[in-house]
């Protein structure tokens, strides 16, 4: 026998984090964004709903909370308003200032959206139990990333 043969198999190499964060992560988008079309919307036009869920908010505000440029918020709330599902109002105490309202059917849609959001994420962390989904939460919003750093593929 030779020295070679009575080795241990080598150890797989180590993935690079990063890599196996980008993997992960598109597998995920694309099952959501999946998801998302099969309800008619984009990732855009969820999360503007997600923020209207709770009640009218100052177009400039959900701006903000998106972290999006007030240009590219009209856009999504041009589109949400053709679709029936957001509308903008006239601000009573600021005739200058829009507020947006999700409608009825906007709350349709992001129910359904929901569902299938809830029928994506019970696949992908279906071998995670609720404590280490609770720390991959944590883990995820501890690393260095910002809203700048992204550019949406839409």
């Amino acid at each position: 026998m030779t020295a070679l043969q009575d080795s241990p198999e080598p150890a797989d190499p180590p993935q690079r984090l990063g890599m196996l964060l980008a993997w992960h992560g598109s597998v995920a988008q694309t099952r959501m964004k999946k998801a998302l079309s099969a309800a008619g919307l984009t990732p855009r036009h969820a999360m503007t709903l997600t923020h209207l869920a709770d009640g009218p908010i100052s177009q400039r505000a959900l701006a903000e909370r998106l972290e999006v440029d007030p240009s590219v918020l009209v856009g999504i709330l041009n589109d949400l308003e053709g679709g029936g599902l957001a509308e903008r109002r006239r601000d009573p105490a600021d005739r200058r200032r829009h507020n947006v309202a999700i409608t009825d059917a906007g709350t349709s849609a992001l129910a359904k959206t929901n569902e299938a959001l809830d029928a994506v994420e019970l696949g992908l962390f279906a071998g995670l139990s609720d404590q280490e989904q609770d720390l991959l939460r944590g883990l995820l919003g501890r690393i260095d990333s910002h809203a700048e750093d992204f550019a949406c593929g839409e």
